[in-house]
């Protein structure tokens, strides 16, 4: 059996058998193993790569988001084990629901990769499609009325959004049907940028702008981001942690190779224009929108939308050095933010509050758990010496020279949003402390945090001599 196959073989059966598995701590014990597992495949995958076909792709591109996400799922899933277990001992989420929640995360592990590999423009579509459901399911877990609403917003919004995309997926292939005929192969990423030259450069463009909505809303993109607070602050929090890091992720990718069958074309519009103008809309917006946060987990999801701003800017902006950093930035951001999650996720359940008026002295009360949130919104808030400051320093580097104009508002915007973290993480770190239901944070959401915290360390002081170079492979393979 090959790497690829186990690779997708062992989250889907993981998925079935935790379906009918009723013992909590064996599900939550199993459901860690198998994201161990399949993590360990993906590392695999760096030495052994499958042959390319017409419905899979193993690439620079993709393989450093596979590790990336199978890693994240992993660390989420250790976290996942004791949170959802306080979670129904509290009366927070009906009896049963950590059966359908293990099954579901398994489930959405191998939608998520099913997305990656796919070397099919059609293949892709579905398996975002299945995360979307998936994830529908998830956020209404705890069925009370605000999650159900959340999850319905999410579904309506996230149908349109995914229907937008269908029509683009349909346009780039009735583009490439002249060229290289019907089949399987006009829907392979390979002969799609391998032979886009001959591609009506208009029907082209009108696919990227249904594209670029479509998965755009899967991004979380201003203005068709409002199932994103909603879907973040009403589901659990392993879920947040998940959707923040990796599906937006995953749908970003999903753009990116399209933006890559129009670079190859030569004749179609630069889809750059509009990229830059919805990643520094999405920036100020949520920038501002911290500001008026009152629910922590809502305040950390507008944060998701600011970044995922700053990554579609850094890939619109094009050139070597912003793609170079918009890697970085994907993968920094994945792990600072899920780590964020989990400190929020172990102090919300210690004040027994998500508002952040009734959140004080985090680092008083439990300095584990407040220390490595501090240490988390330092890193998001773009401080050096941590990734996410490498990124945006190269952002701003590349923006100023090539465009002052963008490159203003878009420093402006990092400004704002820095200042608002400032300001939260200033009352609910070292404020007077308020009650808490236990003198010390759970291992299992502090161990985590801590990691994620420390590789984005290790990414700001020192990047690997192949990941840098894997990742500039990667930026002039976007254009």
């Amino acid at each position: 059996m090959t790497v690829l196959a186990l690779l997708l073989l062992v989250p889907t059966g993981a998925a079935v058998l935790l379906a009918f598995v009723r013992e909590d701590t064996f599900a939550a014990l199993l459901n860690v193993a198998a994201c161990a597992g399949t993590f360990a495949i993906s590392c695999a995958l760096l030495l052994d790569r499958p042959p390319v076909t017409e419905l899979w792709l193993v690439d620079d591109f993709n393989a450093y988001l596979i590790v990336l996400t199978t890693f994240v799922m992993t660390t989420t899933a250790v976290f996942s084990a004791g949170y959802m277990a306080r979670e129904v001992a509290a009366g927070h989420l009906p009896r049963g629901a950590l059966r359908v929640y293990h099954a579901l995360y398994q489930a959405l592990n191998g939608a998520m990769l099913l997305a990656m590999v796919a070397n099919n423009i059609g293949l892709l579509w579905v398996a975002i499609e299945a995360a979307t459901l998936i994830t529908v399911v998830m956020v209404s877990l705890s069925r009370t009325r605000e999650s159900i609403e959340a999850a319905w917003k999410y579904f309506i919004l996230g149908s349109v959004g995914i229907a937008l995309a269908l029509f683009g997926t349909v346009l780039v292939y009735l583009a490439a049907q002249p060229v290289i005929g019907g089949g399987l192969e006009a829907m392979a990423w390979t002969a799609l940028q391998a032979r886009a030259q001959g591609f009506s450069p208009a029907v082209l463009d009108l696919a990227f702008v249904f594209l670029l909505v479509g998965y755009g809303t899967k991004v979380g993109l201003a203005p068709v981001h409002a199932w994103l607070p909603d879907a973040h602050a009403e589901g659990p929090t392993p879920v947040s942690a998940v959707l923040s890091g990796l599906l937006l992720n995953t749908a970003l990718y999903a753009l990116l190779r399209f933006k890559m069958v129009l670079a190859a074309s030569g004749a179609a519009a630069t889809p750059g224009p509009l990229m830059i103008a919805l990643g520094l809309g999405s920036l100020l917006f949520a920038g501002l929108m911290l500001y008026r946060r009152r629910d922590l987990k809502r305040f950390f999801a507008y944060s998701s939308i600011e970044h995922m701003g700053i990554m579609t800017f850094a890939f619109g902006l094009g050139g070597v050095l912003a793609n170079f950093a918009g890697l970085l930035h994907m993968a920094a951001h994945s792990l600072v933010k899920s780590a964020i999650f989990f400190a929020v996720g172990g102090i919300t359940q210690l004040k027994g509050t998500r508002q952040i008026a009734g959140l004080s002295g985090i680092t008083v009360s439990h300095p584990a758990l407040g220390w490595g949130l501090v240490l988390a919104v330092v890193a998001i808030a773009g401080a050096p010496p941590f990734g996410i400051f490498t990124s945006e320093f190269l952002m701003v580097t590349s923006a100023f020279p090539r465009a002052p104009a963008l490159g203003v508002p878009f420093a402006l915007g990092l400004l704002i949003g820095l200042a608002a973290l400032a300001l939260r993480l200033q009352h609910i770190a070292f404020g007077a402390a308020t009650p808490s239901t236990s003198p010390r944070a759970h291992a299992t959401a502090v161990v985590p945090l801590y990691v994620h915290v420390g590789l984005a360390l290790i990414a700001g002081l020192w990047l690997p001599a192949t990941l840098a170079a894997w990742f500039g492979a990667v930026a002039r393979l976007l254009g």
